[in-house]
């Protein structure tokens, strides 16, 4: 599950990139520094998983991990293959969700591809390609739908109904996410389409380290622009960030922080949004060999679950012994958890709840 940073150019992806992972991509102060999509994979913080190795004291601790692509920036025209538009599209299709970065600081120091600070129309300038790239589809689909519709098909004239809110919407400027369709049209219709507009999007304000804590006008400005697309908007220092990461020992970066009012680094903050934005949860093996996060869909099943460790644990699954975090906490371990009546045995149906700590019975 991969999550894209995307935005215009020289808004502060790649710098953002760089603090999420330890790959490190090019940053300059010109546009189309990247060319290439970078690839990073990021642990997930959890404070959960650090507990779990204080109670089990196991020989190692594995986060969960989520991927993160810097992706080059887009201009005005890229659905016609303006600047690196096509190439920019096919990388972000690829991807789940989208990280937008959007400039939301003044430095005559650091160029703007359009002259000036104006983050509403800088996200406004990516809707609109995007949103032209999902009408160039749409209008091809509906093409062929609607010479099904007219020889009567039931099934076809549904989906011309759909696809056609979905051209109007698109054409009045609204991303597919935010269209008025129905749960049924979504997910028979619209979903296996994989519209770009379609993905959850998470919305990252760039800010100067004066306004790391609470925003700036910019940010008001962006979060009055999306209130109605159902979207999250997090503001982050993104340049301070960058020389939170250069510091050698944690003590230097906690003092860095509480100089800025933060409790935590703004990108763990960003690390997590992106992978609730994928809709995934975390379940937790604990051993003495280790401490392990693992990463599931929301709504797994536990035998699904099981399979992510092993297909062969899901072939033969037989049921899972669960603990819930807060018991196994509580307790201090899963020999006093058991002891408490408190351990669950589940079956196939058992759907997974974010925390839960498990051991799975198989036969194959």
């Amino acid at each position: 599950m991969k999550a894209g940073i995307v935005g215009l150019p020289n808004v502060g992806k790649s710098t953002l990139f760089n603090c999420l992972s330890n790959a490190k991509a090019q940053s300059a102060n010109f546009p189309f520094c990247t060319i290439e999509p970078n690839i990073g994979v990021v642990n997930v913080p959890d404070n959960r998983l650090v507990k779990l190795e204080e109670l089990v004291n196991p020989q190692r601790i594995l986060p969960a991990t989520v991927e993160i692509v810097d992706i080059a920036g887009l201009v005005k025209g890229a659905s016609k293959g303006e600047g690196l538009g096509n190439q920019f599209l096919g990388n972000i299709r690829e991807t789940d969700a989208i990280l937008h970065v959007l400039r939301c600081f003044d430095n005559d120091n650091v160029v703007h591809v359009d002259g000036n600070v104006n983050p509403v129309r800088d996200k406004e300038t990516i809707d609109i390609e995007l949103q032209l790239k999902d009408l160039e589809t749409t209008e091809k689909k509906l093409d062929k739908v609607k010479r099904a519709a007219r020889t009567g098909n039931k099934e076809a004239q549904k989906e011309e109904a759909a696809l056609t809110k979905v051209k109007e919407g698109l054409e009045a400027g609204v991303s597919v996410r935010a269209i008025d369709l129905t749960d049924a049209e979504r997910e028979e219709f619209i979903n296996p389409i994989q519209y770009i507009t379609d993905k959850p999007v998470l919305y990252v304000c760039n800010v100067d380290e004066g306004a790391a804590v609470s925003g700036n006008e910019y940010v008001e400005q962006v979060k009055e622009a999306v209130k109605d697309e159902n979207a999250e908007v997090l503001v982050l220092a993104v340049g301070t960030e960058a020389d939170i990461t250069e510091l050698e020992t944690y003590e230097e970066r906690q003092m860095f922080l509480e100089d800025l009012g933060l409790e935590e680094p703004g990108s763990a903050k960003l690390i997590r949004s992106a992978y609730k934005l994928l809709n995934l949860e975390t379940y937790f093996t604990a051993g003495e060999k280790e401490v392990r996060a693992w990463t599931i869909p929301v709504g797994s099943t536990a035998p699904q679950a099981a399979g992510v460790i092993h297909t062969d644990f899901e072939k033969g699954f037989i049921r899972a012994e669960v603990i819930k975090y807060q018991d196994f906490v509580k307790y201090g371990s899963e020999a006093k958890v058991r002891d408490a009546g408190k351990l669950g045995i589940e079956g196939k149906d058992y759907i997974v709840q974010d925390g839960d700590v498990m051991h799975f019975r198989f036969n194959v």
